[in-house]
């Protein structure tokens, strides 16, 4: 029995969507519907719908061809997948139902460009990635040659919805970003600004008219394995061919500044408010930080999975170290949330066996990643006169990885990144002259000017080759 509205009557192993689906309004165009978005703005969504709080559904958009694949699947399943929380105690498993439409814009974006511009679409949300921004890392400006500003990108159709919307008189809209980067929703009008400059008057109309809150999201997605598709399969008796997998955590701080009709998320355990920026760099700078100083010298040791890794006492010494005495100790305040409490729910969230995150998942974007992640943290203890070794050594991991040897001898292709040629070339230089690396000027700026940085680095690097990561780990306990 394949998994569709056919077929929900006939399920009885998990909870399911009680709500009349088909009365949904199309409020909702989500661009990137990946992992991420499928355990998070969309179970959101599905628990208003089945409260009755809102009659807002989602239309999931993609605008790369890799996207054909969840068009195909959400389409046979009528938008419908199950959701795995998994922990310690077992699985929770649902049905959600928010997703009620697909639409895959490549090559032909005129029926989400229509969507986008249609009367009850209230907000464009997007998971693109951080690398998916036309947006420069260090000075924050448009770049007008990024792919991801060129024709058929999710910016370009996001400004081609715009400029229907207006033609149409359709009103106001909310363009929210739902990725991993500080001020996401500035960067997210940068971007949309930037796009529609050839036009002067559509992007003074966009300025005027559309609203770019800024968010903080948080919840461990792994991607999907066929482990997960056998559990629905043979333990909830029924075929999905995309469920999601997560964690019982689950964190989202949204700016309220919409420009028009809202979801009413202060209705769930969503924290609504006028300053996002103090969560999202508390979130950034511990959890995704510490994810990618874990990511790289983990797979270096051979690991696969999380919480594998975090099951060495000698991993997880290393990252409680970083965040108590590198990252925690500079990290901004976020109202309502204890420090000492977060890290050690990171710790345990990291090591929970039960959902299986991949240590490659961790390792994706690096170039793109380690600026807005770690690099503030380096900064500021440098102005501190503070410690950066462990910082250091999370970037040397990362340099060994690009070179593509594991410490058993083991070859290591890796993870998709849109600087990979440019990173891997730089950590090649870096085999006969380690400061190589850090004249990786997209990621490390001016940083390779600074004696410490240098000196540490360099340091790092010397003890992976010679020792390997978990000796190196070892020596410095």
């Amino acid at each position: 029995m394949n998994l569709s509205s056919a077929s929900l009557s006939e399920i009885r192993s998990v909870d399911l969507p009680g709500y009349d689906r088909t009365a949904l309004t199309p409020s909702i165009v989500h661009i990137g519907v990946g992992g991420f978005h499928r355990a998070h703005f969309a179970v959101y969504v599905d628990q208003l719908c089945r409260s009755g709080r809102t009659d807002w559904s989602i239309v999931g958009a993609g605008v790369m061809p890799h996207d054909e694949r969840i068009a195909q699947v959400l389409e046979a399943q009528d938008g419908l997948y199950t959701l795995l929380v998994r922990d310690q105690d077992g699985v929770d498993a649902r049905v959600i139902g928010s997703i009620t439409e697909y639409i895959h814009g490549h090559p032909d974006p005129t029926a989400l460009i229509e969507r986008i511009a249609a009367p009850e679409t209230a907000i464009v949300s997007l998971t693109v990635t951080e690398g998916g921004y036309p947006v420069d890392d260090r000075t924050g400006a448009f770049n007008p040659d990024s792919a991801n500003a060129r024709e058929g990108s999710a910016f370009d159709v996001i400004v081609r919805g715009l400029a229907r919307r207006r033609e149409l008189g359709s009103g106001p809209l909310t363009v929210l970003s739902c990725d991993n980067v500080i001020g996401n929703g500035t960067v997210a009008r940068t971007a949309t600004l930037g796009v529609a400059g050839g036009d002067s008057s559509l992007a003074a109309w966009i300025d005027e008219t559309t609203s770019f809150p800024n968010s903080m999201v948080d919840r461990i997605t792994p991607a999907t394995t066929d482990a997960d598709r056998a559990y629905v399969a043979e333990g909830l008796g029924y075929a999905d061919a995309w469920p999601v997998s997560t964690e019982p955590f689950t964190q989202w701080v949204v700016e309220d500044r919409f420009a028009g009709p809202r979801l009413p998320l202060e209705e769930l355990d969503v924290i609504v408010t006028d300053d996002v920026e103090p969560y999202e760099l508390f979130k950034l700078r511990l959890l995704n930080a510490a994810h990618s100083c874990l990511a790289y010298l983990a797979r270096l040791a051979g690991h696969r999975l999380v919480d594998e890794a975090m099951a060495e006492p000698r991993f997880a010494a290393y990252l409680r170290d970083f965040l108590d005495t590198e990252a925690g100790p500079v990290v901004p305040e976020a109202p309502g949330i204890d420090l000492e409490s977060y890290t050690a729910t990171l710790l345990t969230r990291f090591a929970n066996p039960a959902i299986g995150d991949q240590i490659d998942r961790l390792c994706l974007d690096g170039s793109p990643k380690f600026p807005k992640f770690l690099l503030p943290t380096v900064r500021r203890q440098l102005d501190a006169g503070g410690p950066i070794d462990l910082a250091m050594l999370a970037l040397a991991g990362w340099c060994r990885y690009l070179q593509g040897v594991a410490d058993d001898g083991s070859g290591i292709e890796p993870s998709p990144d849109p600087h990979l040629d440019e990173a891997r070339r730089h950590a090649r230089q870096a085999a006969t002259d380690p400061v190589a690396f850090l004249r990786f000027e997209r990621v490390f700026g001016d940083l390779v000017d600074d004696d410490r940085v240098r000196t540490a680095f360099t340091s790092a690097l010397a003890s992976l080759d010679g020792h390997g990561v978990r000796d190196t780990l070892d020596r410095r306990a």
